[in-house]
């Protein structure tokens, strides 16, 4: 991770859903966030570009508190259109660089599925920004 945090490196540190061997991934939430959060702080202590996607809300307060010492157009944050809006606008609106992912193509919906499936809470979101958009 130090190597990637170097002058003009973007580097996207986001969770993943994916099938992989056991022996090269983190399988308990624990573990994982304390990874991402390892990473995000190194990230965010260079000269790069981070680009943090998450919804989760204590990941996503690490990174405004890193961030603090930062230019806003040093990093931003990737979320998942449709989860956690409220959030989204939020961010935006206190000057923070926010990219809104849509998810399209032949794949859509399984990255959705995938999305959804790593975080249970990301369900109740989506649920929720379905039913206070219509």
């Amino acid at each position: 991770m130090r190597e990637l945090a170097a002058p003009g490196v973007r580097v996207r540190l986001t969770k993943g859903a994916y099938a992989e061997p056991v022996s090269e991934a983190f399988t308990a939430k624990h573990d994982v966030d304390k990874s991402f959060a390892r990473c995000l702080r190194i990230l965010m202590a260079g000269p790069g570009y981070p680009m943090v996607a998450t919804h989760d809300p204590r990941l996503i307060a690490i990174t405004r508190s890193l961030g603090a010492d930062r230019a806003p157009d040093t990093f931003e944050y990737q979320l998942l259109y449709g989860v956690r809006p409220d959030e989204q606008r939020q961010l935006a609106a206190s000057g923070a660089q926010v990219r809104v992912y849509v998810p399209y193509g032949s794949d859509w919906y399984g990255y959705l599925v995938r999305r959804l499936a790593e975080r249970p809470a990301n369900l109740t979101f989506f649920l929720r920004s379905l039913r206070s958009s219509s």
